[in-house]
């Protein structure tokens, strides 16, 4: 994933950019290529096929939608399944929000090559239920099933998701953490558990087919083992193989998205005299396609000290609170050797 630029004056535009900050060009994200195209309401031709605005555009959607595709809404849009209603006007405030998060999700599993069936087209294929506790007072719960994944959008106000980090123990809680969290559950169990994958995953995360109604119970009675840190990624993760392989799964997106940003910006970190970061410095890489984890993770552990440096220096919490021990690289070297052996053609089933 290269940085997103104007297609006119090739000036760098976030990845929920509607507009070009310098020429104030309307833009939009075309999904097959993952670039930045003119958005027009009259729609583009890019590539022979003409191409409009999403419907959702007014509420901060930039994807473009295919002129033969029978939607006026983007296929990130069609992918929602559920949401709130029209006259919840805080809560679609909240729910364009929480799109953002889910788009920027949407295209690093693209970049990545990882398949994404809607469900609308496949029983089990990925959707989303993006709810709001605050709405009607009936609880919401974060979570995954059979391809739907389910966010309260309330998680978007940032005094409940604070109280909720402080209360949890929990030393990251974003709203993009719990899509690349959830969206690790689905991916777990169309990759992994009706794949070959299944035997070694159970022999390094644990047996996935132990009760989790009790791992819930007992977790939440007794809390995470004193010893935690010397296997596991957080306390969360010590609760059930599921969500084991999910925390590691979201770190693993954590860490490359990362990575693959600084290597856009050809940001180079060399540090004489700081342990973890060698004196050669680091480079990252703008793909880990063909990189192992021990690649990754010798550029991520030196470039998370400097960028924690970094956000001391500011006066904020670690940018990357994480500490990663043996076994838990051993993790995510499963999660990366699922993630690159998994490659589709087309990770978003357009053309």
């Amino acid at each position: 994933m290269d940085v997103f630029r104007c297609p006119r004056c090739a000036t760098i535009a976030f990845i929920e950019s509607t507009e070009c900050s310098a020429c104030g060009l309307e833009i939009g994200l075309h999904p097959p290529t993952l670039t930045m195209r003119a958005a027009p309401e009259q729609g583009s031709d890019v590539g022979g096929s003409w191409w409009f605005p999403c419907g959702n555009r007014p509420w901060g959607c930039n994807w473009l939608v295919a002129g033969d595709s029978g939607s006026g809404r983007c296929l990130a849009c069609r992918l929602t399944r559920t949401r709130p209603s029209s006259d919840d006007t805080l809560a679609l405030e909240k729910l364009a929000s929480a799109s953002a998060d889910k788009r920027r999700l949407l295209v690093q599993l693209a970049d990545l090559g990882l398949p994404v069936v809607p469900w609308y087209e496949k029983k089990g294929g990925l959707g989303f239920d993006l709810l709001s506790s605050r709405s009607d007072g009936a609880r919401v719960l974060i979570g995954h099933a059979n391809g739907i994944i389910t966010i309260d959008l309330a998680e978007s106000l940032d005094a409940h998701r604070e109280a909720l980090r402080i209360s949890l123990g929990e030393p990251y809680r974003t709203m993009l953490g719990h899509f690349r969290h959830e969206v690790g559950h689905y991916y777990q169990w169309i990759l992994v558990e009706q794949t070959g994958w299944i035997d070694e995953c159970r022999s390094i995360f644990g047996d996935e087919r132990a009760s989790y109604k009790d791992a819930i119970a007992r977790h939440y009675l007794e809390g995470a083992p004193r010893d935690w840190q010397e296997g596991y990624i957080s306390q969360y993760a010590t609760m059930h193989p599921w969500e084991d392989f999910a925390e590691c799964f979201a770190h693993y997106l954590h860490v490359t998205s990362t990575l693959i940003t600084a290597g856009a910006g050809n940001l180079s970190v060399k540090m004489e005299g700081v342990p973890t970061i060698p004196d050669r410095g680091i480079t990252p890489r703008t793909s880990y396609a063909d990189a192992t984890m021990d690649d990754i993770l010798g550029d991520w552990l030196p470039l998370a000290t400097f960028f924690n440096r970094v956000n001391r220096a500011m006066g904020k919490h670690d940018l990357y609170p994480f500490e990663i021990p043996e076994p838990v690289a051993r993790k995510l070297d499963f999660v990366h050797r699922v993630v690159t052996s998994s490659r589709v053609e087309v990770p978003l089933g357009v053309s």
